[in-house]
C-alpha cells in the first residue's frame, strides 16, 4: 500500500503529465492559484467574496485552459487516447467538470427567477445583496462538490484516495504556482506545448 504522500504525488504527477501538456493551460493555471490564493484569504475575511474570486477568476481561469487549449488527441508520450484518460481520471474529468460548470452558470440564474429560493433563504433587495446570494450559492457548490467527489471516491475506491484527492485540490494553487510559475515568459517565446510534448496533435 502506497503512504498518504506516495498517493498524492502520483495524483499530481498524473494530473500534470496526462492534462497539462499547452502552454496556455499552464499560464492559465498560474493566474488561477494566484487568484486561489487571495480567495483563501479572503475565507477568514469574508467567504461570500472568497468564493465570487474563486469561480470568477480561479475556476474561470483554470477550466478555460483545460475546455479550450490541452490538447484532445492521442498522447503519444504517455501513449493514451483521450478516452483512456478521462475514465481514469480520479477527481472531476471533463465531463463532471461539465455537470459542475452548468451548476455554477445555473445559481445566478436561479436567484433571478426565484430569490427566495422557493423559500430557502431572505430574498435579496438590491444587485449587492443580489451578488452576495450568487456567492453564497457558489460557496455552497464548490464545498459540495469537494465533499460529494472526496466521498464518492470512498466508496468506489477508498478512503485514502478520496482524502488524498480532496488534499490535493485544496493544495494545488501552491504547487501549480511552483509548477507553471514560468509558463507565461514561456508562452511569450512562442513556446506553445511543454517541450516534452512537441509533435503531438491535439
Amino acid at each position: 500500500m502506497t503512504t498518504f504522500r506516495q498517493a498524492l504525488d502520483i495524483q499530481r504527477q498524473d494530473d500534470h503529465r496526462y492534462y497539462h501538456h499547452h502552454r496556455i493551460n499552464q499560464s492559465l493555471h498560474f493566474v488561477s492559484a494566484i487568484s486561489f490564493l487571495v480567495a483563501y484569504a479572503w475565507l477568514l475575511v469574508d467567504p461570500v467574496v472568497s468564493a465570487l474570486i474563486a469561480w470568477l477568476v480561479s475556476m474561470a481561469t483554470r477550466q478555460a485552459g483545460h475546455f479550450f487549449f490541452e490538447p484532445k488527441g492521442y498522447d503519444h508520450i504517455n501513449q493514451a487516447t483521450h478516452e483512456h484518460k478521462e475514465a481514469i481520471k480520479v477527481g472531476y474529468n471533463l465531463q463532471r467538470k461539465i455537470v459542475l460548470m452548468a451548476l455554477w452558470a445555473a445559481a445566478p440564474v436561479a436567484l433571478l427567477a426565484s430569490p427566495d429560493l422557493l423559500g430557502l433563504i431572505e430574498p435579496h433587495a438590491d444587485w449587492t445583496a443580489y451578488a452576495r446570494d450568487v456567492g453564497g450559492a457558489w460557496l455552497v457548490i464548490g464545498v459540495g462538490g469537494l465533499l460529494c467527489r472526496t466521498v464518492h471516491l470512498f466508496f468506489i475506491r477508498d478512503v485514502q484516495t478520496g482524502l488524498v484527492w480532496m488534499t490535493k485540490i485544496l493544495t494545488d494553487p501552491f504547487h501549480d504556482i511552483a509548477l507553471y510559475h514560468r509558463a507565461p515568459l514561456q508562452l511569450l517565446r512562442g513556446e506553445l506545448l511543454d517541450p516534452a510534448y512537441h509533435g503531438q496533435r491535439g
